[in-house]
This record gives C-alpha cells, sequence and structure tokens, in this order.
C-alpha cells in the first residue's frame, strides 16, 4: 500500500510540474485584407459556418477552450492547432497561390464530404461545429462554385 501511495504523490507532483511548462497561445494579428472570410466579403451564413466549424484550427484566431489551459491537453490542443494551420491558414488565404488555393479547397471538399473535418473530437466539444447535412452541402457548394468561377 505505500508504494501505490508514493506511485500517486509522484504522480501528482509531476502533473503538477508539467503545468509550468508554457504552451504559446497568442494567435498572430490578422489582415482583414487577406483573411478569408473577408477577403472574399463570405456570405453571413457560410461565415458563421466557416468561423464555428474551421477557425479555432485553420486560422490565427483561434479561441482557446478551458481544457486547452491544463497539460498534457494543452500539448495536444496546440500540435493540432498548429498542424491545422500547416494544411489550411484561412487567416492567410490572400497570400496563397492559385494553384495552392485550388488544392485546398479541393482537400476541404474532400474532408466536409468525408467527415473528417471538423475532426470527429472537436465536435464532442464544440456544439456548434457539428455541422449538419445541410450545412456540409452549403459550405461544399460554396467551394465548388468558387473553383468553378476561379474566384479563389
Amino acid at each position: 500500500m505505500k508504494t501505490v501511495k508514493k506511485v500517486i504523490l509522484w504522480a501528482l507532483v509531476v502533473f503538477a510540474m508539467i503545468q509550468f511548462i508554457p504552451v504559446d497561445k497568442v494567435n498572430r494579428p490578422v489582415d482583414s485584407a487577406v483573411n478569408f472570410v473577408d477577403a472574399r466579403k463570405t456570405p453571413e451564413n457560410v461565415r458563421s459556418l466557416i468561423k464555428g466549424a474551421c477557425y479555432d484550427c485553420h486560422s490565427n484566431e483561434t479561441v482557446y477552450p478551458k481544457y486547452a489551459y491544463i497539460a498534457p491537453v494543452s500539448w495536444s490542443v496546440k500540435s493540432h492547432i498548429n498542424e491545422g494551420r500547416e494544411h489550411l491558414n484561412f487567416s492567410v488565404w490572400g497570400t496563397y497561390n492559385k494553384d495552392l488555393k485550388e488544392n485546398m479547397l479541393n482537400k476541404s471538399i474532400q474532408t466536409i464530404q468525408g467527415k473528417t473535418m471538423p475532426m470527429p473530437g472537436y465536435i464532442v466539444y464544440h456544439k456548434e461545429a457539428n455541422l449538419s447535412e445541410a450545412e456540409r452541402t452549403l459550405l461544399i457548394s460554396y467551394f465548388e462554385e468558387m473553383l468553378k468561377s476561379k474566384t479563389y
């Protein structure tokens, strides 16, 4: 029994100590001239879907939930955000070249259709990101229209 108490005590000490390992949660400034929803003058219904389902991981406008301040969860959240921004960052949309934009739109359509985005784990804690079929169809149509008209 003494060993179990020691293990629990040391686990608590380690848990307390890892809380002091900083995770950068500062968002870069957003330039509305290159921000996807601003530069494209995205309709409000589509804007709210993109901001609610995509922007926390795919923009510089991340709103960190309370659980993102507790290690080791904070490390995982930050890792997902960094990876999301690497694949697509709506905040710098206007800086991408045409080929990259076209590729990103096609991948966005695929992930929305395949229901791999928003990530299932994200949806659990963010109900606004749980898109209905109609909302998915609206986003896909919006992106497809951009591709068809080459207005990206």
